[in-house]
C-alpha cells in the first residue's frame, strides 16, 4: 500500500481580510498519523483547516505535500492532489439524496463506488433515497464524511465532526473513521472539542493558541499529565 504524504507548513500566515489567524506556523505531520488539533475557541483551529484548503487569505508561507508546493493551488487542485476536507458545516446537498449527494463525490470514479460509502456507514444506505433536509444531524455528518472519503484522500481534514450529536452516534462515526484510517493508512487530522474521545482517536495531539502550535506531543503523555490539558484547554479528561 502506497504511503500518504508527509504534510508540511512553513511559516505559514493567514487569515480573513487584514486579519491574520494563524501567524508564522511551521508543523510537519508525519504520514499515517492521527492527529489530534486542539485548542480553546477562537485560536486558530478551523482557520488553519481551511487555510490548508485554501479557503483563506495567505499572507505569506508555504503548504507542501511531500515537498511539492501547493500553496498556490485552488480548493479544487488541493483536494485533487490529496486533501480532503470535511468542514463544520457539512455542506451536503441539503435538495439532493442521500445517493446523489455521494455520486458528487465520486471524482470520476465509477457509480458502483458508492457502495464504499454503505459499507462505511450502513445507516446511509437505509436513508438511500431520502433527501439532505430529511437527515438527521448525525446522518449529515455520515453523509459529508463518506462523500468526502468516495474521493480517495490521502489526508483528511475533519472539523468538529461530533458537534450537535447523540453520544451514540459519536460512537458509531468515530468507530467507522478508526477502522477506515486503520485501513488506508490515511493521514488525518481532527479538530474536536470532546478532549477524551480525540485522545482515544489520535497518536498525536497538536494544541494551538493565538494561531500557534504551542504544544505538540503524543496523546499518551497528554492523558497522562491532566495539568497539560488544565493549562491548555481548561477542561478534565478522564
Amino acid at each position: 500500500m502506497t504511503s500518504p504524504p508527509t504534510l508540511s507548513i512553513r511559516h505559514l500566515a493567514a487569515g480573513y481580510g487584514a486579519i491574520r489567524v494563524i501567524d508564522d506556523l511551521t508543523l510537519d505531520v508525519p504520514a499515517g498519523s492521527r492527529v489530534a488539533l486542539l485548542g480553546r475557541n477562537g485560536m486558530g483551529k478551523t482557520t488553519l483547516l481551511a487555510s490548508l484548503m485554501g479557503l483563506t487569505r495567505r499572507f505569506h508561507g508555504e503548504v507542501l505535500l511531500d515537498a511539492r508546493d501547493i500553496s498556490g493551488l485552488s480548493t479544487t487542485a488541493r483536494a485533487a492532489a490529496g486533501l480532503g476536507y470535511v468542514p463544520q458545516t457539512r455542506d451536503i446537498f441539503a435538495s439532493l439524496t442521500v445517493e446523489e449527494n455521494l455520486v458528487a463525490g465520486l471524482k470520476g470514479r465509477p457509480r458502483s463506488a458508492v457502495g464504499e460509502a454503505y459499507a462505511m456507514f450502513p445507516r446511509l444506505a437505509d436513508r438511500k433515497k431520502n433527501l439532505g433536509t430529511q437527515l438527521s444531524g448525525g446522518e449529515q455528518q455520515m453523509l459529508s464524511t463518506a462523500r468526502t472519503l468516495l474521493g480517495q484522500p490521502s489526508i483528511l481534514l475533519l472539523d468538529e465532526p461530533l458537534e450537535g450529536l447523540a453520544p451514540v452516534i459519536c460512537d458509531e462515526l468515530m468507530a467507522s473513521l478508526i477502522a477506515l484510517t486503520q485501513d488506508r493508512s490515511m493521514t488525518t487530522i481532527l479538530v474536536e472539542q470532546q478532549i477524551d474521545r480525540a485522545l482515544d482517536y489520535a497518536d498525536v495531539v497538536l494544541i494551538i493558541e493565538h494561531g500557534h502550535i504551542a504544544w505538540s506531543g503524543q496523546a499518551s503523555a497528554m492523558r497522562e499529565d491532566p495539568s497539560l490539558v488544565d493549562r491548555y484547554l481548561g477542561v478534565g479528561v478522564h
